[in-house]
């Protein structure tokens, strides 16, 4: 694994953060999915909480944990556990949302400004087709969201609770923003050559971009107060997951661009290519 590389491209990636046009494009993922959450809360948050209700009355252990809750004087919390559950379902939902949105819109930019300010010497390639992208992008959203529903038992094991999740997240961010960085740069030889020889790298990236992803989870720790302020949470939720998805762009962006650079002039690794960015 290249370690140089890859603290190289994460300083580099958390400068570029602050480029107006970086702050600019973070808006517009984040304005299409507070309308689509606002909308979706408004119209379906009581009938999403009495649907819940409604398959838990159905679970015969639910009944066994609520009289449980009753003994241990936690009754109070009853009404709470639909929402609580609906917005736990709601969550990876959110996540996946600014993924994709984050994917499509944003990080073709992202990637221009990079080349543009660091490797103009890398020519555009032939264009990958946006149904392609696409494809690419839900495959791997539902490989993860089914991983996600196959380990949620391994979640009330407090160990496997904070490895699990950030694992899949992070799969899932490698995959998408692997493949749209190189999109429209390399040919898809050089594409499938650049993830097989930095495999190792983009993964570790990745679930280091799931455990960042995770810590906009901390909002839902507020207790009673998270299911009042849910619609805003949501919205919230989504501008601190875009601004991750951004970082974890650009990231890969840094780090992919150079690995392309130095695969075509032959040389190993990205310390030996000289960076054309001026210094700032």
């Amino acid at each position: 694994m290249n370690v140089q590389a890859v603290i190289d491209s994460a300083w580099r990636a958390l400068a570029y953060c602050f480029h107006p046009r970086v702050i600019y494009l973070s808006l517009l993922p984040l304005f299409l999915a507070a309308v689509s959450l606002g909308l979706l809360t408004w119209f379906g948050w009581e009938p999403g909480v009495v649907a819940v209700r409604h398959a838990l009355d159905a679970w015969g252990i639910s009944h066994t944990v609520m009289s449980w809750m009753d003994g241990v004087g936690l009754s109070f919390l009853r009404a709470a556990v639909a929402p609580f559950l609906l917005v736990l379902i709601a969550v990876p939902l959110v996540i996946v949302l600014c993924l994709l949105l984050v994917a499509g819109l944003m990080t073709p930019a992202l990637v221009q400004l990079v080349r543009q300010r660091r490797f103009p010497d890398i020519p555009l390639g032939q264009a990958t087709p946006w149904w392609r992208s696409l494809l690419w992008s839900l495959g791997a959203s539902l490989t993860s969201m089914l991983w996600l529903l196959l380990s949620l038992p391994l979640w009330l094991i407090p160990l496997f609770a904070v490895v699990v999740p950030p694992i899949i997240w992070g799969w899932l961010t490698y995959r998408v923003m692997a493949f749209d960085t190189l999109a429209d740069l390399a040919s898809p030889a050089e594409r499938d050559a650049l993830l097989r020889q930095h495999r190792r790298s983009l993964l570790c990236m990745g679930i280091l971009c799931g455990y960042l992803g995770a810590a906009p989870a901390a909002l839902w720790a507020m207790g009673a107060l998270t299911v009042v302020l849910a619609p805003f949470m949501l919205v919230l939720s989504v501008w601190l997951y875009t601004l991750v998805f951004a970082y974890s762009s650009l990231w890969f962006a840094h780090f992919l661009l150079q690995a392309l650079r130095a695969q075509r002039l032959g040389t190993q690794g990205g310390a030996q290519i000289i960076d054309m960015e001026p210094s700032t």
